[in-house]
């Protein structure tokens, strides 16, 4: 059983991970198509600076990769082969266990065959911390996309298949599904604490209540896909506003271009910063909205090149080709 659930974790694994790099291409491509598209950047939920929509699709992305490393470690952690550990203390038949951790594709084994036993509960847990690191990522991203999409807003327009209409209000279309996705995701981080709460105070040996762990384990494997299928979509055919900075609302997000311009020239910061926030308060304050930012990682400097050649060698590290390999001879295909 413990074999079952190591190679149906390993597959799930492979497969979240697929997914998760769909995502992330998705969004490299919106974010490379909207790189000169400005939006306002916000602090304390204040307007704060000039963002832009290349910067706000890329950083999700980047943070995906830092999501695939927690699911390359899982994977890893869950890819060492338990058979031959019996009940959890080895068994008088001369076992090859080095014969079918090589037949079964596994990247080594379980060596100490109490360990193997001890690895229940555990694996399964700290699957579910990759899997909430993941569901983090995407609970944010629904919600900056749920919070763009609103009327205050209208930074974002949802694809019409994804929102619903109010019940008794003609004039909305809901973001119901980021929003049940947000719930979903926010719902799947408390996994590993859920897992611990069911293995953490067992002794070494098997014990029935590890059974319990699949009832939570396995649906919320199948949850995580589903989310990323449906985040996927809705990134791939979001529309963005390109003329947010028309309203002048946003006109003061430019003033500290401004007092880096006069800090520039020769006037000390705390004056150019008085100054322009005079200028603002006085109402006489006028934006220069032509910047340009150059350093890497900035909005005139996406480095979504890096950020995919770091994918790329993550995706490279799961080594997913010996356990394929592996699979196939064993199917006789």
């Amino acid at each position: 059983m413990l074999v079952d659930l190591k190679l149906y974790t390993r597959n799930e694994l492979k497969e979240i991970t697929l997914m998760v790099k769909a995502l992330f291409d998705s969004l490299i491509e919106q974010s490379n198509r909207h790189k000169d598209v400005l939006m306002p950047g916000y602090t304390h939920l204040q307007v704060a600076m000039p963002s832009s929509f290349g910067l706000w699709f890329g950083a999700y992305a980047e943070g995906l990769t830092d999501d695939m490393l927690f699911l390359q470690a899982a994977y890893k952690m869950c890819n060492r082969n338990p058979l031959g550990s019996a009940a959890g203390y080895g068994s008088s038949f001369p076992l090859n266990r080095t014969m079918t951790t090589e037949l079964l594709g596994f990247d080594s084994m379980n060596y100490n065959v109490v360990y193997a036993q001890m690895g229940r509960g555990k694996s399964e847990r700290n699957v579910a911390y990759a899997l909430a690191s993941v569901a983090g990522t995407l609970a944010k991203m629904a919600f900056d996309a749920c919070m763009f999409n609103s009327q205050n807003f209208g930074f974002v327009k949802l694809p019409a298949e994804c929102t619903t209409g109010s019940s008794i209000m003609p004039h909305k279309k809901n973001p119901d599904v980021f929003e049940l996705l947000r719930a979903k995701c926010n719902r799947l981080q408390a996994l590993p604490t859920d897992i611990i709460m069911i293995m953490n105070n067992l002794p070494v040996g098997y014990f029935r209540d590890l059974q319990i762990i699949k009832e939570l384990f396995i649906p919320a494997i199948n949850e995580l896909k589903e989310c990323i299928k449906m985040a996927t979509y809705i990134i791939q055919r979001m529309e963005v506003n390109e003329n947010i900075l028309d309203d002048s609302r946003y006109d003061a997000m430019f003033s500290v271009e401004e007092v880096n311009r006069l800090a520039s020239e020769g006037m000390p910061f705390r004056d150019a910063y008085k100054k322009v926030g005079l200028d603002i308060e006085a109402g006489t304050f006028v934006p220069d909205k032509k910047i340009a930012h150059t350093h890497e990682g900035s909005i005139g400097n996406l480095c979504n090149d890096r950020i995919g050649e770091l994918m790329e060698s993550i995706l490279a590290g799961f080594g997913f080709e010996k356990a394929e390999k592996a699979e196939k001879a064993l199917l006789g295909r």
